[in-house]
């Protein structure tokens, strides 16, 4: 079959000759001319272990295209390397570069009007983001995961980008030499890929699968495998499939294709983060998906996978047992997916699915059954109270108990916390409070990934809370709740918080609540004055100015 690329979708006008003679200019024959035109959009770069291999992907990719006779072109976006910036002030741009990402792809892809679009992707926002682009322009398209990274070793013991981060903890706490700290640092990370865990990287690629917006495996085939060579291979193929069919993005990804995603992501113990991508993609092909449709799958769905950081295996083993399609068969046929829905193979879930096998539960424990789950409903838990009064985001794998009350100790951004730390003003009992990190505070929202890797690394994980208006890494663990809403620049109660007040959380009853009388809060409250910005240009102040509460999405494209 042969797909014109002008019979829908571009208007032929006097400016069309001109558009021809720069497409000769590169190089393509009259006959290219004729074809559909796919633009293969890579986030590769040479500075992050997540995104250095993408940029090779891509040209396979390019290459899938034309061997389908499609023409291929390959342009870039950015990246931010969240392991990189995390604990720094450069982490302010992780978030607000999931924005620029839609962004570019939206602008390239919309002048250029490429018929379809396949985006060969690594880092945390580079798959949102992507995904965001692929349905505001709502033409034919497939991401395509670069993949996990292989576990690093030190002296016997496995490793992961967060051993690096806990590590300066234990460091600090004079529980680590100078030789294994070395020794951890520079063989956290051994190669090309994502972080291993499912951090966030890994849940958007196994959320964004189950939502039918890449093809089976992708999200588990690791970055430097064959299974991840012959994907891109594949590619051309689904994207000349989805151009025939005129499959577009607002077809797959529907109210139910999202509950899909937001079911994998529960099951496998997925990142806090997944709550504003999911939402922020949502919004992007007028489907509405809240906090609260994360609170109803998450009280029926169960936690099945042991897997970092709250668990024991990497992204690696999931694979090597039979990847995430496996855990969606068993999604599938224990009743707690779609299978109807449409996916970019042009097959619905349930057939995508029909040929993979049943997990063998006797010979791996990557994957619990639901009998002898791990949590009998999901991590992941919508908290509201006078904290919260807009909601927040708590990750809760059962480890940590279901009730925290203890008393404050408040920091203005993570660097006073990490102080706090090494100065030991934080106590056992201790609710750590980091605030005025939120999408307009910071701005950008933050991680708190070096805050609760410092926890963790000086042994005060199990024994206090952590609560802040900004966000957590995928590889945070332990008692924190964070996404807090309204953050402190717009007046939440988190703002008035003192030292020594008494917090309580419940996450039975969903509250979080500041303990102190209505008296001494309007006293408070009567005193407080909005800080002003942080920043007074560039792209953080036009962020601040846009972007939209955590429990929207921090989208920047609504009123």
């Amino acid at each position: 079959m042969e797909l014109n690329r002008y019979s829908k979708t571009i208007t032929q006008d006097m400016t069309l000759p001109a558009s021809q003679a720069m497409l000769y200019g590169i190089g393509l024959t009259e006959h290219d001319l004729t074809k559909a035109q796919v633009g293969v959009v890579s986030t590769g770069y040479d500075g992050n272990t997540c995104n250095m291999h993408l940029n090779a992907l891509a040209v396979e990719v390019k290459q899938s295209v034309w061997d389908h006779d499609l023409v291929g072109l390959i342009f870039n976006t950015i990246g931010v390397s969240d392991g990189i910036s995390n604990g720094t002030e450069g982490m302010r741009y992780s978030l607000v570069s999931r924005e620029v990402i839609a962004d570019s792809i939206e602008t390239v892809c919309g002048a250029q009007y490429y018929d379809g679009l396949i985006a060969v992707v690594g880092c945390d926002k580079n798959m949102p983001g992507s995904v965001m682009a692929m349905g505001r322009l709502n033409r034919p398209a497939i991401m395509v995961y670069g993949g996990t990274i292989a576990g690093g070793h030190w002296k016997g013991k496995s490793l992961n980008i967060i051993s690096s981060f806990e590590a300066l903890g234990e460091k600090i706490a004079n529980k680590l030499s100078d030789e294994d700290y070395k020794g951890i640092i520079q063989n956290s990370c051994p190669g090309a890929g994502a972080c291993g865990g499912m951090y966030t990287a890994n849940t958007m690629a196994s959320a964004i699968e189950a939502l039918g917006m890449s093809l089976p495996y992708s999200s588990s085939a690791p970055a430097l495998s064959k299974e991840k060579s012959d994907e891109c291979h594949e590619a051309g193929k689904a994207i000349r499939l989805l151009l025939e069919k005129d499959l577009k993005p607002c077809d797959i990804m529907t109210f139910k294709a999202f509950e899909n995603a937001i079911t994998i992501v529960m099951a496998l113990g997925g990142s806090t983060n997944a709550v504003l991508h999911l939402i922020a993609m949502a919004k992007c092909v007028n489907v509405k998906i809240t906090q609260e449709d994360f609170q109803r799958i998450s009280d029926k769905t169960p936690l099945l996978a042991d897997l970092k950081p709250s668990g024991k295996y990497l992204m690696e083993d999931l694979h090597r047992i039979g990847g995430t399609p496996l855990v969606l068969k068993y999604l599938l046929d224990k009743g707690y997916m779609h299978g109807d829905c449409i996916t970019v193979t042009g097959k619905t879930l349930a057939e995508n699915l029909k040929d993979v096998p049943a997990i063998d539960f006797g010979k791996q424990d990557v994957i619990y059954p639901i009998e002898r789950a791990i949590k009998k409903t999901g991590h992941l838990q919508i908290l509201y109270g006078n904290l919260a009064e807009k909601g927040s985001v708590a990750k809760i794998t059962g480890k940590e108990g279901e009730r925290f009350k203890g008393t404050a100790r408040v920091f203005n951004g993570e660097f006073e916390l990490t102080a706090g730390i090494q100065s030991g003003k934080i106590k056992e009992g201790d609710v750590v409070v980091i605030r005025n990190v939120g999408p307009k505070g910071a701005p950008g929202m933050p991680e708190m990934l070096k805050p609760t890797s410092l926890i963790m690394g000086s042994g005060l994980g199990k024994s206090v809370a952590l609560i802040t208006d900004g966000r957590f890494s995928g590889g945070s663990h332990g008692f924190v709740i964070g996404h807090i809403t309204p953050e402190a620049f717009d007046g939440g109660l988190i703002a008035l918080v003192e030292d020594n007040d008494w917090i309580e959380i419940d996450i039975k009853k969903h509250q979080i609540n500041l303990l102190v009388d209505e008296k001494t809060l309007a006293i408070r409250r009567s005193h407080y004055k909005t800080p002003a910005l942080r920043v007074t240009s560039g792209v953080l102040f036009k962020y601040a100015k846009q972007v939209k509460t955590a429990a929207d999405g921090c989208v920047t494209d609504e009123e």
